[in-house]
């Protein structure tokens, strides 16, 4: 396995040198900020991350204020409450990507980001206290917990959302199982622990957090 140096370095040569391989890439949110966030953003999250899951992301992008608009700003108490006649209107909503699995799914994840906010104050509180050493943990409870927030998914709300994180996408993958840490794309709880592993020797190495480390891997290969 390379240090994180000599992935960089793979990094630079393929996109212009050091700066370009580290251009653009957010910092992510403290723990203060990501616990002021409110619960109705940490919903619009979810809710975006879960109608892109197989479509066209831009569509979603472009019909995204007339989706707000339709959910109401996404307020999580009033849409964990939603009723049958609710639940139809929207269905038939043309602002709306219209999938009953999906509204679903956002009703029962307003449910439950309402029961954690309950208990640890806000969501972004309880996502914030979540130790580093245990992304993968925090990616298992989303996919437990939650509802549709597997595979990619719950990795991408919290990139949206400014908590530091990895993100599992083809280019990472590829660098991570030339680097020896996997041999195919990681299914299970079990297989993502060496990913973790190797994520903290690189943060450990480098000092830098795990958004960067992750946009690095992928520009080492894409």
């Amino acid at each position: 396995m390379r240090s994180f140096a000599e992935i960089l370095d793979i990094a630079a040569r393929r996109h212009g040198g050091p700066e370009a391989a580290l251009a653009g890439i957010p910092v992510p949110l403290s723990a203060a900020e990501l616990g002021a966030t409110g619960d109705d953003r940490w919903l619009s999250a979810m809710a975006r991350s879960i109608f892109q899951a197989g479509i066209s992301w831009q569509v979603v992008e472009t019909k995204w204020p007339e989706i707000e608009a339709a959910f109401g700003g996404f307020d999580p108490g009033r849409l964990s409450m939603m009723s049958d006649a609710a639940f139809d209107d929207l269905l038939r909503d043309p602002r709306v990507i219209r999938s009953a699995p999906k509204i679903a799914a956002i009703r029962d994840n307003a449910a439950f980001i309402r029961e954690v906010s309950a208990a640890s104050g806000s969501f972004g509180r309880r996502i914030a206290d979540w130790p580093a050493g245990d992304f993968i943990g925090l990616l298992d409870w989303l996919k437990t917990e939650g509802a549709r927030l597997g595979g990619g998914t719950g990795a991408h709300v919290l990139r949206r959302m400014g908590r530091d994180g990895f993100v599992l996408g083809r280019d990472v993958v590829a660098r991570l199982i030339e680097e020896g840490v996997i041999d195919k794309p990681p299914a299970s709880r079990r297989a993502m622990l060496p990913v973790q592993a190797a994520f903290d020797r690189w943060a450990a190495e480098s000092g830098l957090p795990f958004t960067t480390i992750s946009r690095v891997l992928a520009r080492s290969i894409g």
